[in-house]
């Protein structure tokens, strides 16, 4: 059996590390809290501990998925939110090589988790496929031929900030106002129940309120989830993929709702194109961090 790589996950909440097999499957895995308050350093180094641990029997690079959007010429970050302050700027490919030992390869967390769903997920064996993944935020990748769409900046396929019908007093992660994050995420969820009843709860919160019978949280999760379907809709429309694959903690609550639109917008050429839930979990990322190592290696063999 081929050596197994090492593959990290970098999020505001967690840092995990994996070592992952040629199948696809995660062997070993350890997690930390992502201590994001002491700064990128402190980041950077529980990663790199918990990837050390792993490292003996690893072959290779070390692949990386990262909240923010990565610079994919050198692996920086170019740009991040606050649920990693100060991570904005911080050369995540070059500090981590430099700690670990080994070339570092670094992508988005979103195009991480596409990697892994269409590798080992519900994306086995389809070469075209947008994910989007709904968590706190909304984030989304696009897949072609097998591989992730990066664009010119490292930040294609970036759908939470489409204008959304419904979001118009919905404060996004972006700073602006409308946008389908603003609506369609956990954020979304809290803010949108908290100007209907004045409560301030987690979106999670809201959908457990939801399942309990709860009809302003019902009304608040079926909007976004119709808003969601109908937007996923539209973009299969301009990307052409081959399924949609919806991903993140809060993806099981709007599912039901974005099901139901999905099908109703969707285009009749595209209608064989499947609206699925992702099957990974918390193991996407790690494990579509070690393809992207996989993936390099697999082209030099084949150049060299």
């Amino acid at each position: 059996m081929t050596t197994p790589v090492v593959g990290i996950d970098i999020g505001g909440t967690k840092t995990a590390a994996a070592l992952v097999d040629r199948g696809g499957q995660v062997v070993e895995r350890r997690e930390v809290p992502t201590p994001a308050r002491s700064g990128p350093g402190a980041v950077l180094d529980a990663a790199a501990r918990l990837a050390t641990d792993l490292l003996g029997v690893a072959a290779g690079p070390v692949g990386v998925g990262t909240a923010g959007t990565v610079d994919p010429a050198t692996g920086g970050i170019r740009y991040a939110t606050d649920s990693l302050p100060g991570w904005t700027g911080t050369p995540v490919a070059d500090a981590l090589a430099a700690r670990l030992g080994r070339p570092v390869l670094v992508t988005n967390d979103v195009n991480a988790a596409a990697l892994g769903e269409c590798w080992a997920g519900a994306g086995r064996e389809r070469a075209h496929v947008l994910l989007v993944a709904v968590g706190t935020g909304l984030g989304g990748a696009v897949v072609r031929n097998g591989r992730v769409e990066a664009g010119a900046r490292g930040a294609a396929g970036e759908v939470g900030h489409l204008p959304a019908p419904g979001a118009e007093r919905l404060r996004c992660g972006c700073g602006r106002y409308g946008h389908l994050e603003a609506i369609a995420s956990g954020s979304g969820l809290a803010a949108a129940y908290s100007i209907e009843t004045g409560t301030r709860v987690t979106g999670r919160a809201v959908a457990d309120r939801a399942a309990a019978g709860d009809r302003v949280a019902q009304r608040v999760v079926e909007r976004a989830g119709t808003v969601l379907g109908a937007t996923l809709a539209g973009l299969v429309a301009l990307l052409d993929p081959e399924a949609v694959l919806v991903a993140g903690g809060a993806a099981g609550a709007l599912l039901p709702a974005a099901s139901v639109a999905y099908s109703a917008e969707l285009p009749a050429g595209w209608a064989g194109v499947p609206l699925l839930p992702a099957t990974l979990g918390a193991d996407a990322v790690v494990v579509g961090a070690a393809r992207l190592v996989m993936d390099i290696r697999d082209i030099e063999r084949t150049n060299g």
